[in-house]
């Protein structure tokens, strides 16, 4: 997983604009202070459809916010390739995520990759 630098910068009635130093012309906006990283990743993902992905994160003391916030915004890329892993959980929890995977029409391990990535990127409720 890689972190790039986003300058956060808002003003009264206004979204909260994100800009991207690493990628001129890749910026987002988020209605409120807990979407910026989730709308951070959407516009990493976008950006990512047509470059690609080697990029290499400048370091967020190297980033002058110019006035704004900075903020490190996750990039776990998109990888065809899953690798095997071995994890307990309790059973309770197994039955939960069993249940929720099955109404979402997915098995068990598309629904943890999922909600780990809807955590990392923001997305969570």
């Amino acid at each position: 997983m890689k972190q790039f630098v986003a300058v956060i910068h808002h003003e009264d009635d206004s979204a909260y604009g994100l800009t991207f130093p690493d990628f001129p012309g890749c910026f987002a906006a988020a209605d409120d202070m807990d979407g910026v990283v989730a709308a951070g990743v959407e516009a990493l993902t976008l950006w990512f459809e047509d470059q690609p992905d080697d990029t290499e994160p400048t370091a967020l003391d190297k980033v002058d916010p110019d006035g704004g916030a900075l903020v490190l915004i996750p990039w776990v890329g998109r990888s065809a390739r899953n690798e095997r892993v071995n994890v307990m959980l309790p059973k309770a929890t197994l039955d939960a995520v069993d249940a929720h995977a099955k109404l979402r029409h997915m098995n068990r391990s598309e629904f943890l990759a999922a909600a780990a990535l809807a955590e990392i990127e923001g997305r969570h409720s």
